[in-house]
């Protein structure tokens, strides 16, 4: 899922790509419902701007949400029936590699 390599703007288009992946298996129907419920969980932290610890801490701030997010998503994807993942994360790349007006990127 996160592998390292191509720095950090790689790792974040990594990260925002299985946030939506994540989503979007939490509303898949063969998701069990404690996975749906954790999967539902994490894309709201990761989505939310409130934070367990406020960004304007200087190095905690920042660090919850390196951490809390990969974690959260690692422990979702074990949850997970086998390639159910996989199947969203390429719906997810196919989401993002459709074009967007101005509009909707404001």
């Amino acid at each position: 899922m996160l592998t390292p390599g191509g720095g950090l703007p790689a790792f974040t288009r990594r990260i925002k790509r299985d946030v939506h992946a994540a989503w979007l298996a939490a509303r898949d129907p063969r998701t069990p419902w404690y996975a749906r419920a954790f999967g539902l969980m994490v894309t709201a932290y990761a989505l939310s701007p409130i934070d367990l610890i406020p960004d304007f801490i200087p190095v905690l701030g920042l660090l919850d949400d390196v951490l809390l997010v990969p974690l959260g998503m690692w422990l979702f994807v074990k949850m997970l029936p086998p390639g159910l993942f996989d199947e969203c994360r390429t719906r997810a790349e196919e989401a993002a590699a459709r074009p967007q007006s101005r509009w909707e990127r404001c």
